[in-house]
Formats: structure tokens, sequence, C-alpha cells
């Protein structure tokens, strides 16, 4: 088919040249050019200068107008058959927006000159472009009428989310209690984004561990799991956010934990907690969106959430921790007046034993007399000790000992006291050999240990004491038949002023186990059982 021939098809087609005469037709198609653009070329661009008409014979061109924040606004789309560039031709004016092919297009081009021409010649076809005009003027307002009631929604959507978190704000900054903060941020983050329920967890840097506290029956356990297991794990890890849509389709979904509650997880966000620095302190982990699935306004509240949430858990930590500094620093004066007191009597004590022991000539004597003189040590000792230790002072004074040596006196001194508690000692001690550690300090560990093992045993029982060696370790055993302990208050059991299932002490006794064992580069562990008795595992570079 000749080029005119196919140019007079298509404009019989178009509603524009619509009850043309055949004549004027093919005088237009015979003026007529073609060109052909690829997808994504700028037709006609804003600005420029009107020198033609473009009748699109195949394809599509969307017109846009950009606002001056950089947002493009589509303001029509001209399919076949229509006309593109025709208002800067009839006002004389630049471009007023951008023509943009949407595919692979091809046109019938018309001069500025002779599109007037056929304007200004015939009546119909001026009458048939003001119809389209007007058709395109309608379309235009229905879209930036949609275009205005989306913004609007989105502004309100906005608004509400803002007063979500303004709100969540106000709740979450409301206690210092750290506990009752996390209940309040998941709380918070579920009946935001309407998930039915979750999970937040915050990081053990020193365990790489994450940890939270749900509720089970009427009682809060804690859950804890390592850094880089599980979805949670990988957010903690990688501190990337994970938003499952189908949770039964996506491989990284385990199913396990459904199984063995019952309950059905649909779809799940999982979003990292970040601090004022950008470290990750948490993990947000939400299931089942209502109505549908997790999108990014939720990711966006929670992610806003998570920078409020972490200035309130920082606050939260910083108090406890004052708390903490000031009961140390109460203890630390009581500490420092009971030295000074004591001081002087437990001076005269030590000579009154050392002259005693000079004098008496009696063996039996001179043994009560170095007794008398260790404990006196011990006393003064023990009390520098929670002394130093509310100072944060930390001092060794290293020797190497017989290790055996060393066990075999503190299990007789320790045994003296269980025996009066009805407290058997089972001595398994395999290991001996020089070892280098401070020996005051250890003593006063291992009788700490023995000590919380007898209260445990009100009614008499048995602690048993194993040392072995192990991989260039000395590993020291205490197992004693007590009454155990619940597993929150074995994970606190080293936190200052944690004591249970006893009215005397400090609460820094095993605290200073703790601070001690570290100071020797060891390693402390503790397995309890309630009702079945405690072991607490200790291991001393050998």
């Amino acid at each position: 088919m000749a080029k005119s021939d196919r140019q007079l098809k298509a404009l019989k087609k178009s509603e524009l040249f619509h009850n043309l005469s055949e004549a004027t037709l093919k005088d237009l198609a015979k003026k007529m050019k073609e060109e052909s653009h690829l997808a994504g070329a700028v037709l006609l661009d804003i600005d420029a200068k009107a020198t033609k008409v473009f009748f699109v014979d195949k394809g599509k061109v969307k017109i846009t107008r950009k606002t001056r924040h950089g947002e493009e606004t589509v303001l029509n789309v001209i399919e076949e058959g229509n006309v593109v560039g025709e208002l800067a031709v009839l006002d004389g004016h630049r471009r007023s927006a951008q023509a943009v092919c949407l595919e692979d297009s091809s046109f019938f081009v018309l001069s500025k000159t002779e599109f007037n021409k056929a304007l200004h010649k015939e009546s119909v076809l001026a009458h048939n472009l003001l119809k389209e005009l007007c058709t395109r003027l309608r379309r235009a307002n229905d879209n930036i009428v949609r275009k205005l009631e989306t913004q609007r929604e989105e502004s309100d959507s906005s608004f509400s989310r803002l007063q979500k978190l303004i709100e969540a704000s106000k709740n979450i900054n409301s206690t210092l209690d750290l506990d009752k903060l996390l209940g309040r941020i998941l709380d918070a983050a579920v009946k935001s984004i309407e998930a039915d329920r979750g999970t937040v967890y915050l990081v053990d840097d020193i365990k790489r561990e994450l940890w939270s506290k749900v509720l089970q029956g009427e009682n809060m356990v804690e859950i804890r799991l390592p850094v880089g297991k599980g979805l949670a794990g990988y957010v903690a890890e990688k501190g990337e956010t994970i938003n499952i849509p189908d949770a039964y389709n996506d491989p990284r979904f385990n199913p396990d934990v459904d199984k063995r509650t019952g309950y059905r997880t649909n779809n799940m966000l999982c979003m990292p907690m970040r601090n004022k620095d950008g470290k990750v302190i948490g993990v947000f982990q939400l299931l089942n969106k209502k109505g549908g699935v997790f999108g990014k306004e939720d990711e966006q509240f929670i992610d806003a959430l998570s920078a409020h949430a972490s200035v309130a858990i920082e606050n939260a930590r910083l108090a406890q921790e004052m708390v903490a500094n000031e009961r140390l620093s109460a203890v630390g004066r009581m500490a420092s007046t009971i030295i000074h007191d004591i001081k002087n009597p437990m001076g005269t004590l030590r000579v009154y034993a050392q002259v005693m022991k000079k004098k008496s000539g009696n063996e039996e004597a001179a043994k009560l007399a170095d007794e008398m003189i260790r404990q006196v040590d011990r006393f003064v000792n023990m009390t520098q000790e929670i002394l130093d230790f509310t100072r944060g002072v930390s001092s060794l004074n290293i020797a190497e000992v017989d290790f055996a040596d060393v066990m075999e006196n503190i299990l007789g001194f320790i045994e003296k006291d269980l025996t009066k508690n009805n407290v058997e000692l089972v001595r398994e001690t395999k290991f001996s050999g020089k070892v280098k550690l401070d020996e005051d300090k250890v003593v006063r560990v291992f009788y700490n240990i023995a000590s919380n093992a007898r209260d445990a045993m009100p009614q008499g029982g048995r602690l048993t004491v194993k040392t072995a060696r192990s991989d260039g370790f000395v590993a020291i055993e205490f197992t004693d038949t007590g009454s155990g302990m619940p597993d929150e208050v074995k994970k606190k059991i080293f936190e200052p002023f944690m004591t249970y299932g006893k009215k005397h002490g400090t609460g820094l006794g095993m605290a200073i186990v703790k601070k001690v064992i570290d100071d020797h580069n060891g390693k402390i562990e503790i397995d309890s059982e309630m009702g079945k008795g405690t072991t607490i595992r200790m291991m001393f570079p050998a």
C-alpha cells in the first residue's frame, strides 16, 4: 500500500477527521511526513517552540507536567487516531507540557503552517478538534482530581501515623522499668500497624544473643536466641528488614514454632531497632497484619518508632545504672566506715592471737591462734574487697601456688562450717599442679559459693567439689543438692544486689565472684534446676 493511501486510511478512522471530504483528506495525507520514535523518547519538550503537530498512527504518548518539587503529574495519554502538540500551534505559545512515547510509536506529522491552513479552510476539522480538546480537558480534570484525592488520602494517612507515633512516644517514655518498657513498645508497634501479635527483642552484645520477655500463663518468661539464628537473629546480625507476605511459601520461614504452639503465621515483618548512632540494639518481629500484608507504610512507621524506642531503652538502662551505682556507693560508704571502725580492734585481736601463740607452748592453742589470725585477715580483706568492688577498683596479687594445697586448705575450712549445718562435703579433687592466681581472692570465691550452697540446703544435704584439668584450664565444680533456682534468677545471679532464698548478705557475693574470675581471665557457668540443686562450674587458666 502506498504511503499516501495508508495515511488516508488512518485519517478516515480518526474522529478528528470525521466528515471531512475525500479530497481534503487526500490533500492532508500528501502533506504529512512519517516519523518513528522509540519508547521513552521525548516527542515534545516543555518550553520548546511549536513547529508541528503529530498524528498518532501507532503507539501511545503520555502528556506530563512536573511540579517545582520534581513530582510528575500525568495529564493525559494520547492513543492511536489522535493528535499531539496542537495547543501550542493554536495559541502560538511555547510548549506547556512534555510528551513522551510510552511505547515504540509511529506518527504522521503536519507542519504548523499546514495545520493552521486546514483549520481555517475546514470548519468541520476545527469543530472536531474543539470536541477533542473538550474531552481532553475533562480527562485532565479527572486526572488532577484523582491526584488531589490520592494526595489527601496520603496526607490523612501520614497525619494519622504521626498521631499514633506521638501517642506511642508518650506511652513508652512514661516508664523507666525495662520490662514494662518492652511491653509498651511492643503494644505500640502491634496496635499502630494492626498486627495480630509480635515480639520485641533486645541485643545482648556480651553473650551475642537476642533476649525478650513473653507472658506464659501468669508469668513473664525470658527467651533467648543466638544472633544470626532464625529470622530475628539474621535481622540483628545484618540490620536488614525482612517482610514476608506469605510465610509458608517463603523458604526463610521456619514453621516449627507454629507447630508447637498451634498458631498460624500468615505474614511477618522483621525490622531492626537502631539507636541514634545507627547501631542495631534490638529487633521487632510482628505477625499477621489484620486484613492484608505489611506494606512500606508499616515499615516506615516501625522505623520511626524504633528511634523513640531506642532512646527510651537507653534512658531506662541509664536509670538502672544510676540506681545500681547509688546503691554501690551507699554500700561503699558503709564498707569504708566499717573498715575504719574495725581496723584497730581487728589489729588488736591479731596481735593478741600472735602473743597467745608464742606464749602458750601448746600446739593445739597455736593452731587456734593461727586460725584466729587467718579469720581476722579474711574478715578485713572481705570488707576491703566489697569496698574495692563498689569503687570499681581491680587489683590482683598473682603468685604461683600449689593448687591442691589451696583447695585442701579452703575445703578444710569450709567443711567445718558445712558440718555444723548438716551438710556433707564430698571431695573429688583430681587436679594437682602449680597455678598462677591471687590466692586470697580465689579462696574468697570458693567460700562465697560454698556459703550459698549451704544456704540452699537449710535441712542439710551434700556439696560435691570436683577439680580436673580441661584443655589448658583447671575446672572446678561445686554441686549442691539444694533447692535450685528459677531461670530468671539464674540469668541475673551475677548482677549486683541480686539475692535469692536468703535474708542476709549484701547481694554482692556472686557479682564479686564473677569479677574475680574475669580478672583471672577465667570462665564461670551455672546449671540449676528447681528442686534438684545447682552446679557452679569455674575455669581458671592452668
